[in-house]
């Protein structure tokens, strides 16, 4: 009887366990994870460059403290230089210059000499696979081709504080808190004043990249951000304002913001942390983070968007946010200069004289 009863007791026992496993077991959550790739000392001796020239697309832009340049996905530079006076710096061409150039050399990310254009009508920046040049009293834009030949220019109001350029268009927020936007002939089809500030001086702004949408950071006291969608037909086309928000005194510098996430959301810094409008639900939302965003990843793939941001302290944190909102991870570091880059899969992070690769992955 008792041998029975220890019998019937393993046996619910088991029983119980079975059911358990079924009825209260919950999947594994997925965790972001870095894999490191490598680290590289841009005041290295070690000899830079590829034997054979990369493929197109795989070369990485970078600017850290003094040095800026171009680097591969497995840590080759064809490009890392110090920096002896003004960069401008693309995915596929930069030049360098000084305060008062005569000529400037535009070079390709290998290093070969493109072209040189005429340095009086101003400073190079490069946009949307394009060339233009900033007027010396920041108060102009010129379009070139790449030839380096003129294609039109303009002329505005009051001083350049911001620029994005995305399908063709151009999108400038100047000093006096108003906003532009150029076609492709340069010619002004868009003109705003969002207002609602005791400063009014536009701080941010970005294009979608279809060009339907703009994405502002305007005024001091009180700060605002504002998302505007494109109306109308392709004769009579204007942007309407679709969504603002008060975001508190504000930065009295220029501030972070971008579309992400395949465009479906706008990221942008705000005080206090990082600010997310969704497109599609038309909802806003806050993160908060310590320390103010000095650097944001530009894509927001895989639905994560990496932060960097440094705290009066002198402390860094590199910031990882899991869309719609949630911050995953949050790693202090120390450095003076501060460097955040994503391409594809790969994370490219810089602090002091490192740059660093991780893969972005998933267990």
């Amino acid at each position: 009887m008792l041998e029975e009863k220890k019998k019937y007791l393993i046996v619910l026992g088991i029983t119980i366990f079975v059911l358990y496993t079924f009825i209260a077991a919950r999947p594994i959550p997925i965790e972001t994870i870095l894999i490191p790739r490598w680290f590289i000392s841009l005041e290295s001796t070690y000899p830079t460059g590829t034997e054979q020239e990369p493929p197109p697309g795989e070369l990485f832009p970078f600017q850290l403290g003094n040095r800026f340049g171009y680097v591969d996905r497995e840590g080759n530079f064809t490009i890392n230089q110090v920096r002896k006076g003004y960069v401008s710096l693309s995915r596929d061409r930069w030049a360098e210059y000084n305060p008062v150039p005569a000529a400037i050399e535009v070079r390709d990310s290998v290093n070969t000499s493109l072209l040189k254009i005429d340095a009086s009508r101003g400073y190079p920046l490069f946009l949307d696979e394009r060339m233009f040049l900033i007027g010396h009293e920041q108060n102009s834009i010129t379009a070139l081709d790449d030839g380096g030949a003129v294609l039109w220019s303009y002329d505005f109001a009051a001083p350049l504080t911001t620029i994005d350029a995305a399908a063709g268009l151009v999108l400038v927020g100047l000093l006096d808190g108003t906003v532009e936007v150029l076609d492709s002939q340069g010619k002004r089809f868009f003109f705003f004043e969002p207002g609602g500030s005791r400063l009014t001086v536009i701080l941010g702004c970005a294009l979608s990249e279809d060009g339907s949408r703009l994405a502002l950071i305007s005024g001091i006291d009180e700060q605002r951000f504002l998302l505007l969608e494109r109306i109308g037909d392709s004769g009579n086309v204007e942007y309407k304002v679709i969504y603002h928000e008060f975001l508190g005194e504000g930065f009295r510098r220029p501030v972070h913001v971008g579309f992400v996430d395949n465009g479906s959301r706008v990221a942008f810094a705000r005080q206090g942390g990082l600010g997310l409008y969704d497109i599609h639900t038309r909802t806003g939302l806050k993160v908060p983070l310590k320390g103010d965003i000095m650097a944001l990843d530009e894509t927001g793939n895989d639905r994560l968007l990496f932060i960097l941001t440094a705290q009066a302290s002198g402390e860094k944190r590199l910031a990882v946010v899991g869309f719609p909102g949630t911050l995953i991870i949050e790693a202090p570091f120390k450095s003076e200069t501060l460097f955040l880059g994503r391409q594809g899969s790969q994370l490219y992070v810089g602090g002091s004289m490192t740059l660093a690769a991780f893969e972005v992955g998933k267990r």
